[in-house]
Parts: C-alpha cells; structure tokens; sequence
C-alpha cells in the first residue's frame, strides 16, 4: 500500500478508535490531537525503511530491505515502545498534555499494525516475521495502489470536518466536492498513463457518489440557524461545541467500517477470481508449480490469474461481472472461449545458467513469484532477463518493472547487470 494511504489510515483509525482530533484543527495542540498524529506517525513509520535508499547504491534493497525489519510484527512492540518515548519528550519540552507512556506505545502498536496487515494486503509480500524469518506473505486482495480504496477512508474524515460546524457546513462542502472531483480526473489520466484505464462510466459513477455525499446533505440556512450551539456553548470561537464532537466521531467510525465492508469484499472477489484460475489450471492439465489471482486496478471485479509451470507462465485476465466459460452451459462455453497468454521459459544455455548463478540473480530469483527467464543475442552480446509476471500485466506500453538484466560479453564475461530501465 502507499505510503499517504497508510497516513490516511492512520489518522482515520485514531480518530475513531481512540477519540483523536483532527490534525490541523485550528485550536491548540491537545491531547486527543496528539492520539492523531501518533497513530498517523505509527501508520507511516515502517515505511522509513525507504530512506536508506538515500545513503546506499544498492539497487536491490527494494526487494531485501524494504518491507522488512520495520514492517516486522516481530519487532513491532520495539518501535511502539520507541515513538511512545520520544512523542513523551517532546510534549514535555512543548508543555503538551499527552497520553501516558503505556497509552501512546499502544496507539503507536495500532498504527505499525495497520501498516503491516495493509501491506499483507497486496501482492508485494511483506517479512512479517523478520529477522527470525525472511519470508514474504501476500495476500493478493488490494493492488498496492488502490485510489477507490484511499477514497473511501478520506472521504468520511472530510466529512467529519464539512459537518463539525453547521454554519459553515455547505462552504465547507462545495470547496471539498470540488476537490475530490478535480483529484478524480486526475486519477483517470494518471490510470491512463500506467496502462489501466478507468472507463467513462465508472468516473460518472464516482462523480454521483461525490455529489450524493457531499451536496445531498447540505441544510437550507433556515435549518441551520436552528442547528447553532446556544451561547452557554460558544466559549471560544475556535473550539466546536463537544457535541459536535460526536457527529466527527460517527463519521470517522462509519469510514473505519466502509474500509472494512471494503477488504471483505475483495476476500470474496480473489475466492471468486482464484477459483477460475484452478479451473483454468485443470481445464488445461497444467503441471502447477505455483498459482495465484492478482488485483488489477481500478476495481474489486478486475483480477490477473497467473499460473507457473516448468515450461512458461499462464496468464489469465478476469473479470468477475462477466459470466466465465468455467461457469457457463456447454453451449454458452462454445461463445465464451478461454483467452490467456503464455509467457515462455527460455531454453536452458551456459549463459542463463551462468546467470542463475550470480548473488543478484539469486536474490531476484528468491524474491520473485512467477518468474520467466527470457534470452536473445544483441550485437554479439548475449542477454539474459528475469522477469516477475506479477507486475507486468498493468504496464502495457511502459518498460515492466522488476526485470532484472544480465549481459555477456562473447567470452562469457559479465558486461552489465541490474533493473532494467
């Protein structure tokens, strides 16, 4: 999952769970604000991992480093314990009324624990269990840019802060509408750009979605000059009412349930979409090494069945609204071939071997869940590719990433290797 999605996670979990404030409020820092920003800090945290990256030439530390130590539940309690220690700090030197130490290590432990089942939730695999493990468990339900899914923990915490004050409720309301809807438009180029286009129908729909959650409730002045605190309640202008308090907290838990209803739901699209890959499997009498249904973007119903064999990769786009052959009579069947794609293992030579012998390679290679070896020959060069089928299917047009290239000279040597670009 990105980054800014586990942030919004967070503090939507902070807000709902354990009562927080919203981070820029407009009043002083207190300590439902702190409860926050820890579980927004906590949500983001393990993703600090990426900053070696900085200091290190290593092109391979996106798939040795990243998402381990800091993504383990392993060494979870540590980090919590760490944070909670340095947020007490600093709201002692800034005169903060903070949470007690036991609290903040337990929001902190929320927040890296979102992360981690957020990250199990894709395809990338995440070590949970290092360093006493280095395995990498994906779940397969989310892709791990998954804008619909990001929308829907957002949308109900700016609803929250549209609806805290009646008064300025529809200002609020129509600046945020407009907002989400030029954020919409550039989610559908930005799907266009990576090769996973959203159908005009779908940004219609979203369109709807938008103006019925953030116009429809829109009151008439007459209702809410009848909705304004009494004056007994307008102590500070800057601070809401605490029944308002109530009405940002109903949002926020009702988000938190969305994002919820929303995971369940791609557990029952994969059990759906890995069924059809089974049955493709043994329609076609593969001998299977390993199996899998892939989130595709933009939506729950499209998925990317990938099936290793010795001799190549099977490929199987899905999508669940549609009828499959698996699923139809055996007249239908007749119009409803199976259409896939195979990828070809290379035949053996001295030089994918040589290859396959490289510490690299090797790490690829452990790293790697459907992978295809290919080979050919360029200016009296030999080059050997080892590509992961998993992130090739949503790139079409671009170079796919996580290719790894190795060239040899005509004497065997190593000329070049890495990512190719």
């Amino acid at each position: 999952m990105d980054t800014i999605t586990h942030g919004i996670a967070g503090a939507l979990i902070g807000k709902s769970l354990f009562k927080g404030d919203d981070l820029f409020a407009g009043r002083p820092m207190n300590r439902q604000r702190i409860v926050t920003w820890a579980t927004m800090l906590g949500a983001i945290f393990p993703d600090s991992d990426t900053f070696r990256d900085l200091f290190s030439h290593n092109d391979l530390l996106v798939i040795t480093w990243h998402r381990s130590i800091t993504h383990s539940l392993v060494c979870l309690p540590v980090f919590a314990l760490l944070l909670a220690a340095l947020t007490r700090l600093i709201a002692r030197w800034r005169k903060w009324d903070a949470p007690s130490f036991i609290v903040l290590s337990g929001i902190y432990a929320a927040g890296i624990l979102s992360h981690i089942l957020l990250d199990l939730v894709t395809s990338f695999g995440t070590m949970v269990w290092s360093p006493l493990g280095w395995s990498r468990p994906a779940w397969d339900l989310i892709y791990i840019v998954d804008f619909t899914f990001t929308g829907i923990l957002l949308v109900p915490q700016i609803l929250a802060w549209v609806h805290e004050r009646p008064d300025k409720s529809t200002r609020r309301a129509l600046v945020s509408f407009m907002v989400f809807v030029l954020a919409l438009f550039a989610v559908q180029k930005i799907a266009d750009l990576v090769g996973a286009p959203i159908s005009a129908p779908s940004v219609f729909l979203f369109f709807l979605i938008l103006a019925a959650v953030f116009l429809l409730p829109l009151r008439s002045p007459k209702e809410i000059s009848k909705l304004k605190p009494p004056e007994s309640e307008q102590t500070n202008a800057n601070e809401p009412p605490a029944r308002y308090a109530v009405t940002r907290r109903r949002f926020n838990s009702a988000g938190l349930l969305c994002g919820v209803v929303y995971i369940a739901l791609a557990v029952m699209a994969h059990h759906a979409a890995l069924g059809r890959v089974k049955n493709f499997a043994s329609s076609q009498k593969l001998e299977i090494q390993a199996l899998g249904a892939l989130p595709l973007p933009p939506s729950l119903w499209r998925w990317d069945g990938l099936v290793r064999t010795p001799r190549g990769v099977y490929e199987l786009h899905m999508d669940l609204t549609q009828k499959s052959a698996f699923e139809a009579t055996s007249n239908e069947a007749q119009r409803l071939p199976i259409e896939y794609r195979f990828y070809p293992e290379a035949t053996p030579n001295v030089y994918i071997e040589a290859a396959r012998e490289l510490p690299a390679v090797r790490k690829v290679l452990w790293f790697d869940r459907f992978p295809v070896t290919r080979y050919r020959e360029e200016n009296g060069e030999s080059v050997v590719e080892f590509a992961d089928m998993r992130f090739a299917q949503v790139h079409t047009g671009h170079a796919a990433p996580f290719v790894y290239r190795v060239r040899f000279g005509p004497g065997g040597n190593v000329l070049s290797q890495g990512w190719a670009k």
